[in-house]
């Protein structure tokens, strides 16, 4: 049987209940959803959360002298800054004690060991310094390699950096280069040359299986120059390449247009064949060149610029074929060009071989360290170690 549904009234939905504190009044208006309950105090980062980012609260109010309304800061969901900062600086503590751990190992180390920091020195780990040398010393300096600008012994800068070192050092009484390059940059090879013939002491040139072309012109400036029986020694001369890949370019069917601000700017590119006068000039400019290499020559090696020029073949020599022209004055191997150095200083037979390196961050390091245990030396030792992990990539 079916309900009369007719006279009973829709049901209505709960009121929610009036905040505490409201009077009458404000409950109904409050029900009716014409009041907003006072702001009520919370525990900090709850009243954040429980409304969305960016909304307006409905507690506003205006900035004296202004018409714009400014949010309450509670809208702002800041309860989750505090603990993503202490997160994050969690590593970096971590790695503030490793650093402090490894400056102090070192320090203590430093004031303990203080020999063996000077031995690693010798062997490569830093300059060698006034402390390092004990009497009497022959220093040893490698020049292995292409003559060139790297900052290395084979460039101006790392040889005249290294020869520094020998001249201020009272206990280096001479230099041997220790010599193995076929040559490379004509005027790194001219200043090097000029900072072998400024140095005061003697030096002595051990040549290995290569002494050639501008490795030459530095040798030529010593006070003797010692070669092996098979050595290559001279190929006085100076070279410039052209490569013309025209035709090739023409046969792959690629076209090259230089846009260059004068005629022959271009005449090195390699897409084009030189002209005549291109050709001349650049022959020009080569003879400049190799006049000044003869020139050091000559004068190096006590020579007449024709006797020089004789030889100037750009071709190599046996190490005994330079001994009899002239280009090398001894036969002999590594020790024997160190024992003439000492004979050249005036050392006797009691004396001491070291090799002078470049310089390292390592070796700065470990010479910091060695000179106090004062707390300025820990601390500059510090910022030397941050320094180097920084170059390393390790910190950024």
């Amino acid at each position: 049987m079916a309900e009369d549904h007719t006279n009973q009234q829709p049901q209505q939905p709960p009121q929610p209940a009036a905040p505490q504190g409201f009077d009458a009044q404000q409950s109904q208006a409050y029900a009716q959803g014409q009041a907003q309950p006072f702001a009520q105090s919370q525990p900090y980062g709850q009243a954040q959360a429980q409304q969305p980012y960016g909304q307006p609260s409905a507690h506003q109010y205006a900035q004296p002298g202004c018409g714009q309304q400014y949010y309450a800061p509670a809208a702002q969901p800041v309860y989750a800054a505090p603990a993503s900062r202490k997160k994050n600086m969690t590593p970096w503590i971590v790695l503030g004690v490793i650093l402090f751990a490894v400056v102090f190992c070192f320090t203590i180390g430093a004031m303990s060991c203080s020999s063996a920091v000077r031995s690693l020195s010798n062997f490569g780990m830093g300059s060698v310094e006034e402390g390092f040398t004990d009497g009497p010393t022959v220093a040893v300096i490698d020049i292995s390699g292409t003559i060139q600008y790297d900052g290395t012994a084979c460039s101006p800068e790392g040889l005249s950096s290294l020869l520094d070192q020998a001249e201020e050092n009272d206990d280096i009484e001479a230099v041997v280069l220790r010599v193995d390059s076929g040559g490379g940059t004509a005027t790194a090879g001219e200043e090097m040359a000029e900072y072998v013939k400024r140095f005061s002491k003697p030096v002595v040139v051990s040549s290995a299986s290569m002494n050639c072309s501008a490795a030459y012109e530095i040798s030529s400036q010593a006070d003797l120059i010692y070669v092996n029986k098979t050595t290559d020694i001279g190929a006085i001369g100076t070279v410039m390449q052209v490569t013309d890949l025209s035709e090739l370019l023409d046969k792959l069917g690629i076209s090259v247009d230089n846009i260059a601000s004068a005629e022959s700017k271009d005449s090195s590119y390699g897409t084009r064949p030189l002209t005549d006068e291109e050709r001349a000039y650049y022959q020009e400019l080569i003879d400049v060149t190799n006049e000044v290499f003869v020139e050091n020559v000559a004068e190096g090696r006590s020579m007449s610029l024709d006797e020089a020029r004789a030889l100037a073949t750009g071709l190599p020599f046996t190490g005994e074929q330079a001994v009899e022209n002239g280009l090398a004055d001894e036969v002999g191997v590594f020790d024997d060009a160190i024992e003439a150095a000492a004979q050249l200083a005036g050392l006797g037979s009691d004396y001491n071989v070291i090799t002078l390196t470049q310089s390292s961050d390592l070796g700065s390091l470990m010479d910091l360290l060695s000179e106090s245990d004062s707390d300025s030396a820990t601390s500059a030792a510090a910022a030397k170690l941050i320094e180097l992990l920084k170059n390393e990539g390790v910190l950024s």
